[in-house]
């Protein structure tokens, strides 16, 4: 297939780039696919620090697409219950799987693992070309195509899509804005082995200084994510292991006793980055390309997917009935679903970031009281747990484990 002329051209093989391309393969489109970078594929022996809690209806998309057989045989941890609770109260809640009539609530698995089998995947399809690695040096919108040029070529197609992260250069070479706050903290991660079972649970405390996250792996240790303000990050990652260990300990309420052992920790700054619009000329932002969120609740991804999946089905819609797939019609379409779905969202965990950090004696007893009321609900506790695992909500095709061509 030539990929100097392409139907669909998608800037970012990461994880949510690589999902929307193979949505769309198989559908009758030429598909050109572009990173800077060239995606690893292999599967370490080391764990990998960037995991993600994927949720069933991202299960979903991956099974549909054909590549979960492939994660699954990598590194893969489900988990059947959620525990979080309030540093400052006496709030808690519990979400189980059986209560919702499932297995699992999700799984935990490493970025990687999901694009590298999407990548394999990719790289069979016929109608799909990957290059990397390349810089998109410019845009061109025009009223019947858009142009990316590269060093070497452009690529003239009928739509682009960014889905090249929370610095996309596609936002930037369209003109689009973005609002862009710093939440002032980072998010430290690293692998750690406890003295108690995980039981696979995903646990979450909530500190003044911000959330800090077990995740469970498929080797019986965990994946922390701790967000802490930005003083503390530095102190924290100067510690050595022993030092650090004691304070995590401290830190999680010792509810998985000793950390006995600490791997190498990172830490990543933390934005909420939205563009001011999701769509452009011939054009759409995805994933982080378009918004942001807090990794309290382990969303991220999960939105990302679902925006894959929301996108995949209009374009193959629209070009099943004849219709310009790059048209604005078509686009704006797609942005009125998603819009109100993502920002749903954003909000709820822009607030539940900040209602969890607020000091006045008043919050934080309101918000120990919430925690155990919802509990106590099981209506409202179950509708809550199967909004976030992606199992309600006006949801695209995939994530419901439908084909696209029904």
């Amino acid at each position: 297939m030539r990929d100097d002329r392409a139907d669909v051209v998608i800037v970012g093989a990461g994880m949510i780039g690589a999902t929307l391309a193979c949505a769309l393969s198989g559908h009758g489109l030429r598909v050109v696919v572009l990173d800077r970078c060239v995606p690893d594929t292999r599967l370490p022996e080391d764990y990998d620090l960037r995991v993600s809690a994927f949720g069933l209806g991202s299960q979903r998309v991956f099974e549909r697409l054909g590549v979960w057989p492939d994660i699954a045989r990598a590194r893969v941890s489900p988990f059947e219950s959620m525990s979080v609770w309030d540093a400052d109260s006496s709030g808690s809640i519990e979400f189980e799987a059986a209560r919702i009539g499932v297995p699992c609530l999700g799984h935990i698995i490493e970025n990687r693992i999901v694009t590298g089998a999407l990548i394999r995947r990719l790289a069979l399809q016929a109608d799909v070309v990957l290059r990397y690695p390349v810089e998109l040096t410019d845009l061109t919108p025009g009223p019947t195509r858009i142009v990316a040029r590269l060093a070497d070529r452009e690529i003239e197609a009928d739509l682009l899509i960014g889905a090249d992260g929370s610095s996309s250069v596609v936002r930037s070479k369209l003109g689009i804005p973005a609002q862009s706050d710093s939440y002032a903290q980072s998010a430290i991660v690293a692998r750690v082995e406890t003295a108690i079972p995980h039981g696979r649970t995903a646990r979450q405390r909530f500190l003044p200084s911000g959330p800090l996250a077990f995740l469970p792996l498929a080797d019986g240790a965990s994946s922390i994510v701790w967000s802490v303000d930005e003083p503390l990050t530095e102190r924290l990652l100067a510690m050595d292991d022993e030092r650090f260990a004691v304070e995590l300990e401290r830190a999680f309420d010792h509810r998985l006793g000793q950390i006995v052992a600490v791997g190498p920790r990172q830490a990543f700054p933390l934005r909420r980055v939205n563009a001011v619009s999701d769509v452009g000329p011939r054009s759409v932002l995805i994933g982080d390309a378009a918004h942001t969120v807090h990794p309290l609740a382990g969303q991220g991804a999960n939105l990302g997917i679902a925006d894959a999946a929301a996108l995949a089905e209009v374009v193959v819609a629209a070009r099943r009935r004849g219709r310009d797939i790059g048209g604005e019609s078509v686009l704006r379409h797609y942005a009125r679903w998603r819009k109100s779905e993502n920002r749903l969202m954003r909000d709820v965990l822009h607030g539940l970031k900040y209602l969890f950090g607020a000091e006045a004696g008043i919050i934080r007893r309101l918000r120990g009281a919430g925690l155990t009321l919802t509990d106590r609900s099981g209506p409202v506790k179950n509708a809550i747990i199967r909004r976030a695992v992606g199992l309600s909500g006006d949801l695209p095709k995939l994530v419901r484990g439908q084909p696209l061509d029904r």
